[in-house]
Order: C-alpha cells, then structure tokens, then sequence
C-alpha cells in the first residue's frame, strides 16, 4: 500500500517511487514543480488533488496519514466535503469517468470542474471538459453559449454531467457545436 500524507489542503507521495508508480499507472497527481510530466521519471515527490485521494483510499491503493495516524475512507471524505465545494457531486462523476477508463484531471484552466483523457495528459489533449450541475440547477442559454465557445477554442467538448447521489448513476449531456 502506497503511504500519502495529508497537509493542509494537499496529499503529497513523499516517495518518488511510489508517485511514478501512481502517475504511470493512471495519471494520478502532478510532481511537485513539474506542471506538465511528459513521463513517469520524475524526481520529485507527487501532489496529489483531494479528489484522486479520496478515490485511491476507497480503491485501496494508497493510505493517508496526518501527524502520524492513518485517516479512514470516512474521515478522508468527510475531510474532502468540508474543504472541496460540491464534493458529493464532483466525487460521483469523477469515480464514474476514472470506472469507465477516462483519466480525470482538474478542469480549473478551462473553467470547469474536470478536463477528461481518453489515453492521458501529454499523449493527448483532453477531449472533454465538464461541468458538474444538481438536478435542480438551471443551466442558462448564456452560460452554455460561454461554454460551448471555450470548449470550441480550445477544442473540447463541452459535457454537462447531472450525478444522481442516490444512485451514484451519472447524466451526461455532451454539447458539439456544427456551422451550417
């Protein structure tokens, strides 16, 4: 099991090899002060984004600690609800993507909550960028007109994904732009 270590609002991979193993594996993180790794050979440690941990220790891959005790799934994700915005509903469709073979980084330079790979970061440039909405949330012509003109410039799809919590089953409404 890969040790992670929780501090403030980041869970770092203090071992090098341990975070070239969870990058190569699955893309998993960003070495410290490397913002785009064109490979896993990498020397430096692995920050990872609350969201990756809280899916690794449910998947039991890596186990966190803070000041020497080990956080449960339950604390780490109590931890995650109070410090990441949404996180129920981020969490839900970001475990759907990672479970159907996406690799899900954040979204926040394309101003939405995920930018989705089919093969990965630095292989390709991400398909998808999506936005998380409730059920009950508006979506306003405005906002999708905004959307779907930054997806087009960057060349990505814009995808509004709709979590069901109680289901933990996802919609997801894919917007493509055409010209007549």
């Amino acid at each position: 099991m890969i040790r992670a270590e929780l501090l403030e609002d980041s869970i770092i991979v203090w071992n090098i090899e341990d975070g070239r193993r969870l990058y190569r594996e699955g893309f998993y993180g960003k070495p410290l002060g490397i913002p785009k790794p064109k490979t896993p050979d990498f020397n430096a440690p692995l920050i990872l984004d609350i969201i990756e941990a809280v899916y690794l220790v449910e998947k039991e891959v890596i186990e966190v600690y803070s000041a020497g005790r080990k956080i449960s799934f339950e604390e780490l994700r109590e931890y995650a609800k109070n410090v990441y915005e949404r996180f129920e509903e981020k969490y839900t469709v970001y475990r759907d993507l990672r479970e159907r073979g996406f690799i899900v980084a954040p979204g926040i330079k394309f101003g939405s909550d995920f930018a989705v790979y089919r093969v990965g970061p630095g292989l390709e440039h991400a398909p998808f960028i999506v936005q998380v909405k409730r059920k009950d949330e508006e979506i306003s012509a405005l906002e999708i007109i905004r959307s779907g003109r930054l997806a087009t410039t960057v060349k990505k799809y814009f995808t509004t994904a709709i979590p069901d919590l109680r289901t933990g089953r996802n919609i997801y409404i894919l917007f493509e732009w055409w010209k007549p």
